[in-house]
């Protein structure tokens, strides 16, 4: 796996982010043991990065997976929301104790949406800048779905590494077009700041245009790594293969063919409808003030792409 570093952080990481939401009970539902045997076997083919956070609810997979891989070897990413400065100590203390390491190499804030949302939580910034200093953080940074989110980051250097929605088709950013994005990380790049995109395939829902929507983010040099969710063997190789060839060879794609899928809709759901006035099947309906899919579903994925929230996934 090409190895790459993240900005003027100087964090070296592979090119595959090993995306770890899938594997939850929210997706996935693996036991602790499979999503640890998992993360060790992406680990052998060559991904020493993973992107978590807090709300995943997955740290216990993490420490199981570091029973068989060096920690100095490995990149781990979470992300939280707090704001003060006690919630940030509590998060990383969290982390740290649950992964069971005394440090994380990055540490984000989650879902910021511009540089007002950053002022609001700066003193959990101000935590976390100190913990650094005490070696327990390796860089700092936000996550994001917002161009003014992104946009942020050039109001504090502080900041080094974001963590932004990026695919072809722009699915996902709440405030402008995939080329307004692309130009915003190819600017915090010129100046810096690490970058690994989120959702290279639209959250699933370009798997079926995979080798296309793969190639449009590789091809672009300021985006130093792209975290995608991987819930079985059979997906950290095609996603390999994917990064590495343009391809999935026919034998690992026959057994992606045969996976049986499923639309989930999260427990964030806000109710507002949106998915069933795009779904021309009757597929997904509103049930005690949250979307809920039924058997008229053909797992098209389009309701998702009307979803202000991007809590619809095909699975």
């Amino acid at each position: 796996m090409e190895m790459t570093k993240l900005g003027r952080s100087g964090i070296e990481v592979s090119r595959l982010c090993f995306g770890s939401l899938t594997m939850t009970p929210f997706q996935a539902n693996l036991s602790q043991e499979e999503g640890a045997d998992l993360i060790e076997y992406a680990f052998e083919k060559g991904i020493n990065f993973l992107d978590t956070a807090e709300i995943y609810e997955n740290y216990g997979y993490i420490k199981k997976a570091l029973r068989g891989i060096k920690r100095e070897d490995y990149r781990i990413s979470t992300k939280t929301y707090a704001y003060t400065e006690k919630l940030a100590q509590e998060s990383l203390e969290r982390a740290m104790r649950e992964i069971g390491t005394d440090y994380i190499d990055i540490f984000l804030l989650h879902e910021q949406e511009s540089t007002h949302t950053i002022r609001g939580h700066y003193p959990a910034v101000e935590y976390l800048l100190k913990a650094k200093e005490a070696g327990k953080i390796g860089a700092l940074g936000i996550s994001t779905h917002r161009i003014a989110g992104a946009r942020a980051l050039r109001d504090y250097p502080e900041l080094d590494i974001l963590h932004p929605i990026v695919n072809k088709k722009g699915i996902g950013i709440h405030d402008g077009s995939i080329e307004d994005m692309l130009a915003e990380l190819e600017c915090l790049s010129g100046i810096g700041v690490g970058i690994y995109g989120m959702k290279p395939l639209g959250g699933g829902h370009l798997i079926r245009d995979a080798k296309e929507a793969l190639g449009f983010v590789l091809q672009k040099p300021y985006i130093h790594s792209i975290a995608i969710g991987m819930q079985s063997r059979d997906e950290v190789d095609a996603n390999i293969q994917l990064v590495h060839n343009g391809y999935i060879e026919e034998e690992v794609e026959n057994k992606l063919n045969r996976t049986n899928r499923r639309l989930i809709v999260q427990d964030f759901c806000q109710g507002c409808g949106k998915c069933v006035d795009r779904c021309q099947q009757g597929g997904i309906t509103l049930v005690d003030g949250m979307a809920r899919p039924n058997d008229k579903c053909i797992l098209c994925g389009y309701c998702a792409t009307v979803c202000p929230e991007f809590c619809i996934k095909v699975i």
